[in-house]
Formats: structure tokens, C-alpha cells, sequence
């Protein structure tokens, strides 16, 4: 059998449901594209603990300054499962972190933007975690088993935060004009980003990780899906979708929406968002500060694990 055949001969058993583990045989395109995708993720998931890390001390009771940190550590300890996926597919923690801080890698589009408001973090944890849920969710299907298995624990604390979020919001809801206020821009602000969430409406066949079973759902049914679920709870709690345009079409069976401009997806994912440079900053600062720590765990011995 020729490398070719042997290639395609894989990609026809993922497609088929076969599930790939960490010590079996996977051809370099499989195995790059695994690396990208998951670290994006990983990235993601440290990279989104820092827009609400500043409302940690301005929340405005205990409770929430406790729901608030609870929700930040999980999201960090998801970003360490998601790096050791990564570091088993043979990409070194300290590249990982190399390549994010630099700004070689990305991360996702929705935590390149400010958190103005304690709003913004009632809409991140209730909405931008639903969207994550939903493309999270199918995920519990990857061709990689590992990343699969490890998806059911993030799976079920995401589900967690989106409660707390909804319980922010809901609670300003009910409370005064200034309140429902503050969630209604918030909402206006982070609409366009929640719109982009999950990429552009590329054609399935066209879309490689789909290919490779590494996701199992086309980028246009999660952000449906997404519509489905919410909009109308957006609105039975009296909050207003910035969108003249959006309605379902009864006929084609899915909702209308108006144009999202792509090309500013692209930028802002390349570090050019509002808040990209600041978070950057952020987190290179905080690696650079816990050198220490890294050196004392291991002696000056490359870290490993």
C-alpha cells in the first residue's frame, strides 16, 4: 500500500466513525490540522479568562466576585487539559506559549474585545458561552478520541457558566431602567462578535477539519442552531437584537440575518481587534513574571509535562 492509499484509507475510516487515538498511525495533515485546531482552542480558553478577570474585584456582591473567580479557574484548567492534547500530538508547551504571546498563533475572535461594563460580563458568560456550548458540543463527536473524551468535562462546566451568565442577566433584567440599560448595550456591542463566532457559512465540502472528523457540524448549522436556541429567549426577557434584518424564513427553514463583514473577522483574529494587543501584553507579561516558578519546578530541565 502506498502512502497515498494509506492516507486515504484513513480519512475514509474517520469518516466512517472510527475514532483515532494519541499512539495510532495518522497522516502529517491530520496531525497538523489536530494541532491547530486544538491549540486555537487552548488558546482560547486561557486567553478568555482575562476580559472577565477585571470584573473579578469590581462585582457588585461576594457571590458574584466567587462565581466570577470559579468560572476563571475553570476556564484556565480547561486550557491546561486542551495544551496536554496538544503537547501528545508532538507540538513542546513552551513553542505553545512561544507562538501565542508573539502573536503567531490565534485565538478566538470574541476575546479580542473590552469588557466595558459589568453587562458585557453577564452577555460573555450567558450568550458567548451558549455559542460555545453549541460548537463545543459537537465536539463530543472528533475523530481524535482524546480531544472527544476531554470535551465531556468542558462540556459540562460551559454549561455551568452559561447558568451563571444567564442569572446576571436575568437578575439586571428584573431590576432598574439604568440595569436593563446596561445589559441592552452590552448586547448591542457584543452582537456582531457573537455573529462571527463560528466563522464563515463555508461549504461543508470545502472545509477541511469537517473532512478529517475533527468537527463533526458545518460552521452555518452551530450559528442556526445558535439562533434557534436564543433569540427568542433574548427577547421573552425584553432585551432587543440589534439586527433589523434577522427574522426565520418560514420557507427555507433557517434564519436571515444581516451581512456580516468577514474580512473584519480576519483582522481581528490576526491580533487587530480592539482590546487583541492589550491581552497579548497581558499574558506575555504574566508568563514572563512566573520564569521563576517554571525554573524552580524543574531545575532549568525543559518542562515536560
Amino acid at each position: 500500500m502506498t502512502e497515498e492509499q494509506r492516507v486515504e484509507e484513513f480519512k475514509r475510516a474517520v469518516q466512517a466513525g472510527r475514532k483515532v487515538e494519541a499512539g495510532d498511525w495518522m497522516p502529517d495533515e491530520y496531525r497538523q490540522r489536530l494541532i491547530r485546531f486544538i491549540e486555537m482552542h487552548a488558546n482560547s480558553e486561557i486567553m478568555g479568562a482575562l476580559p472577565e478577570r477585571d470584573w473579578i474585584l469590581r462585582a457588585p456582591t461576594l457571590q458574584r466576585k466567587l462565581a466570577v473567580t470559579a468560572k476563571i479557574q475553570d476556564e484556565v484548567g480547561h486550557a491546561q487539559l486542551l495544551y496536554r492534547l496538544v503537547e501528545d500530538l508532538g507540538k513542546p508547551r513552551e513553542q505553545i506559549f512561544a507562538d501565542l504571546i508573539s502573536g503567531k498563533s490565534k485565538f478566538h475572535n470574541v476575546f479580542h474585545y473590552p469588557t466595558r461594563s459589568w453587562g458585557d460580563v453577564g452577555i460573555i458568560a450567558w450568550l458567548v458561552d451558549a455559542a460555545a456550548v453549541i460548537s463545543q458540543s459537537a465536539l463530543l463527536k472528533s475523530s481524535y478520541a482524546p480531544y472527544a473524551r476531554t470535551m465531556r468535562r468542558i462540556c459540562w462546566e460551559e454549561a455551568f457558566h452559561l447558568k451563571h451568565g444567564e442569572d446576571i442577566v436575568l437578575t439586571a433584567m428584573m431590576g432598574t431602567a439604568k440595569q436593563r440599560a446596561m445589559m441592552q448595550e452590552a448586547l448591542e456591542r457584543w452582537w456582531e462578535p457573537l455573529m462571527m463566532f463560528y466563522g464563515p457559512p463555508t461549504p461543508p465540502e470545502q472545509d477541511k477539519d469537517l473532512a478529517w472528523g475533527i468537527k463533526s457540524r458545518a460552521n452555518e448549522d452551530l450559528r442556526q442552531d445558535f439562533l434557534t436556541k436564543y433569540v427568542p429567549r433574548i427577547r421573552e426577557i425584553g432585551l432587543r437584537i440589534p439586527d433589523p434584518k434577522l427574522r426565520f424564513d418560514e420557507s427555507a427553514g433557517r434564519w436571515v440575518y444581516s451581512d456580516i463583514d468577514w474580512d473584519k473577522l480576519v483582522a481581528v483574529a490576526r491580533g487587530n481587534g480592539p482590546a487583541s494587543q492589550q491581552r497579548l501584553g497581558f499574558r506575555r507579561l504574566s508568563y514572563e513574571e512566573t520564569a521563576w516558578v517554571r525554573e524552580a519546578i524543574t531545575g532549568g530541565a525543559e518542562l515536560v509535562a
